[in-house]
C-alpha cells in the first residue's frame, strides 16, 4: 500500500515546508503506518478571502456537484407533469431488477463487520494505538443514532410494524383481483399471532444489522484512511490501496462527485419524508392544512435553522440538538411503554428479536425468493437508500469515532442501535397492532403512512402532548440530519478539509432543502424514493470494493 512509519516526516511537516496548510488530517497518536504520499491535503483548492466571504473548495469536485445538481433541480421543478412518471419507471425498473443485487451486497457487508468484531483486528484503534476519544460514550452514541435514522424511524416506527401485519394476514393470496404478495415469506393467513411475528420480523430485518452494516463499513474505511494512513476524510480514500496514486486524478473525482450526489438525494429523501410526517402531524393536532405549501414552508423553516446550527459547530449545534432529541425520544419511548400495552411490548422485545434472528436467513435470502413484491418495494428501496446515505452518515461517524478500538466502533455502531431498533418496533409499531387486533381498532391501519404514528398516540392518554412531542422530534431530527449531511458534503467538496470555510457548509443546507422541495413537488414520495434508489446502485460497488480495502489496510496497522 505504499505505507511508512509514523516516525519519519509527516503530512503536516511536508506541508508546512511547501508553505501550504494541511488542514483535516490529525497525526495519529502512538504506532501506525501512514500512507507514502506526497499529496497534501487541500493543494488544488480554489481559496479566496475576499469582502469577509471565504472560500476553500476543490474546483472540479465542487463546480461539477453543484451545476448538475442545480441544473437537476430547475428541470424537476419546470417539468413537474412530465418528470413524475419517469421517477415511477426508474425506481420500478432498479427495484424489480437488482433486488437480488442489493440483498446480496448487504449481507457481505453484515459478514464482513461481524467478522472483524471477533478478529485480532477489531484490536487495531482509530487515529493510533494512544488514541483517546474524541466524545463521551453519551455524546457519541447520541450524535451517531440521531444521524443515523432518526427520521426514518419517526415515519416508520408504526407504519411498518402495521404494513407488514396487514399484508401477512392476508397471505400470498389474490382476493377480488388485489395482489397481496407484498407479505414478507408470503404471510401468515389468517392468524394473528403468527403474522405479528413475522411482521416484526421483517421489520427488524430492515432497521436492525443490515443498515448499520452498511454505515459501519463507510465509517471504518474513512476512519483509518483518515485518522491511521494520513489521507484526506473524503471517499477517494479508501481506494488507494485499489487505485494508488490515480485517487488525486480523476478517478477520485468521479468517485466524491458520486459521494455528492448520493448524499445530498439520500438526504432529500429522508428531509421529504420528515416533512410529510411533520405537515400530517400539524394537521392532525392543530388542523392546519396538509398541503404542499405547508410542507415546503416546513423544510424553507428548518433548512433555515439548520443553517444556524451549522454555522454554531459540531459541537455547540450538532452535539447539543443530537442529545436533545435522544432525550426527547427517550422520553417517549418510556412513555409508550409505560402507558401501552407494557407486558405486552416486555414481552415482546424478546419475542421479535428471536424472530428476527429465525427468519432471517429466509429474509436476507437474495435469490428464488416467491415474495418479490416485498424484496423489490421494501428491503431494496431500504437498502439503496441506507447506501446513498452511506457517504454521509459514515463520514459523520468518523469524525466523532476517534480513538475507538475497531472491536469497540462496530460494536456500538452494528449492535447497539439494531437492539435500540428492536425496542422502538416493538413499542411503537407493537403498540399500533395490539390496537388492531386485541380493541378492534384499525384507525390506525386505515391511515395514512405518515400520519399513522399520531394515530396511534391518538388512543394513549396524553395524546396532544406527545403528538406534540412527537412533531418536535421529527423536526429536530429533520435538522441534525441536514446539518451534519452538510458538514460532510463541504468535506468532500472541500478536498478533504474539516474546517472549511462556513458559508460553504451554508450553501449545501440550502441546496438539500431545495432538493427535497424539487422532488416533493415534482413526484411526491416515489420522486424521493426512486433518486434514492439510483444514487444508492452505484455506490454499492463502492462499499464492496471498501470491503477490500479495510482488510488490506486493518492488517497493515499495529494492534494493542
Amino acid at each position: 500500500m505504499g505505507e511508512r512509519d509514523v516516525n519519519k516526516p509527516s503530512h503536516d511537516e511536508r506541508a508546512k515546508e511547501a508553505d501550504k496548510p494541511s488542514e483535516g488530517v490529525r497525526a495519529p497518536e502512538g504506532p501506525a503506518n501512514l500512507i507514502d504520499t506526497d499529496y497534501v491535503i487541500g493543494q488544488d483548492n480554489m481559496a479566496t478571502d475576499r469582502f469577509g466571504f471565504s472560500i476553500d473548495l476543490h474546483g472540479k469536485v465542487f463546480i461539477i456537484s453543484a451545476l448538475v445538481i442545480v441544473f437537476f433541480v430547475v428541470l424537476t421543478l419546470s417539468l413537474q407533469d412530465e418528470v413524475e412518471p419517469l421517477f415511477n419507471a426508474l425506481r420500478d425498473w432498479l427495484t424489480g431488477n437488482l433486488a437480488w443485487f442489493f440483498l446480496l451486497s448487504g449481507n457481505i457487508f453484515v459478514l464482513l463487520c461481524l467478522g472483524l468484531i471477533v478478529s485480532p483486528l477489531g484490536k487495531v484503534r482509530i487515529g493510533g494505538m494512544h488514541a483517546k476519544p474524541d466524545f463521551s460514550y453519551m455524546g457519541w452514541f447520541s450524535m451517531l443514532f440521531a444521524a443515523g435514522m432518526g427520521i426514518g424511524l419517526m415515519f416508520y416506527g408504526v407504519s411498518e410494524p402495521m404494513s407488514h401485519f396487514s399484508a401477512a394476514m392476508d397471505g400470498t393470496a389474490t382476493e377480488n383481483g388485489v395482489r397481496t404478495d407484498w407479505a414478507p415469506l408470503g404471510g401468515a393467513l389468517n392468524d394473528p399471532a403468527a403474522a405479528t411475528s413475522l411482521g416484526m420480523a421483517a421489520t427488524i430485518y430492515h432497521w436492525g444489522l443490515h443498515p448499520w452494516a452498511i454505515y459501519a463499513v463507510v465509517a471504518l474505511a474513512l476512519a483509518i484512511f483518515s485518522f491511521n494512513k494520513g489521507l484526506p476524510l473524503t471517499m477517494r480514500s479508501i481506494f488507494y490501496p485499489i487505485l494508488g496514486e490515480r485517487i488525486w486524478g480523476w478517478p477520485g473525482h468521479v468517485i466524491d462527485i458520486l459521494a455528492v450526489f448520493a448524499t445530498l438525494f439520500g438526504l432529500a429523501t429522508s428531509l421529504g419524508l420528515g416533512a410529510s410526517q411533520a405537515s400530517a402531524g400539524l394537521s392532525h393536532l392543530f388542523g392546519i392544512p396538509e398541503t404542499d405549501t405547508t410542507m415546503v414552508l416546513l423544510i424553507l423553516g428548518i433548512t433555515a435553522i439548520a443553517t444556524l446550527s451549522i454555522i454554531a459547530g459540531v459541537d455547540k449545534g450538532v452535539r447539543r440538538l443530537s442529545e436533545i432529541n435522544m432525550v426527547l425520544a427517550i422520553l417517549l419511548l418510556l412513555f409508550v411503554i409505560l402507558v401501552g400495552p407494557t407486558v405486552m411490548i416486555l414481552t415482546g422485545f424478546f419475542q421479535n428479536l428471536g424472530a428476527y434472528v429465525v427468519n432471517l436467513p429466509a429474509l436476507s435470502n437474495p435469490f428464488g425468493r416467491e415474495d418479490a413484491n416485498f424484496t423489490q418495494g421494501w428491503t431494496a428501496f431500504y437498502w439503496a437508500w441506507w447506501i446513498s446515505w452511506s457517504p454521509f452518515v459514515g463520514m459523520f461517524i468518523a469524525r466523532i469515532s476517534r480513538g475507538r478500538s475497531v472491536r469497540e466502533f462496530l460494536t456500538a455502531v452494528l449492535l447497539l442501535p439494531s437492539l435500540v431498533s428492536v425496542l422502538w418496533m416493538t413499542a411503537f409499531g407493537g403498540t399500533a397492532v395490539d390496537q388492531l387486533v386485541s380493541a378492534d381498532f384499525e384507525g390506525v391501519r386505515d391511515a395514512a403512512l405518515e400520519l399513522q404514528l399520531f394515530v396511534m398516540l391518538g388512543e394513549l392518554p396524553l395524546a396532544a402532548i406527545t403528538s406534540f412531542i412527537g412533531i418536535v422530534l421529527v423536526v429536530v431530527f429533520f435538522i441534525t440530519s441536514s446539518d451534519s449531511g452538510s458538514l460532510v458534503i463541504d468535506t468532500i467538496t472541500a478536498g478533504g478539509k474539516v474546517d472549511a470555510p462556513k458559508p460553504q457548509r451554508v450553501f449545501w443546507a440550502i441546496i438539500e432543502g431545495v432538493i427535497a422541495i424539487a422532488l416533493l413537488l415534482g413526484g411526491g414520495l416515489v420522486a424521493l424514493q426512486a433518486m434514492a434508489v439510483s444514487t444508492g446502485l452505484p455506490f454499492t460497488l463502492v462499499l464492496l470494493a471498501g470491503c477490500y480495502t479495510i482488510i488490506k489496510a486493518l492488517m497493515s496497522e499495529p494492534r494493542a
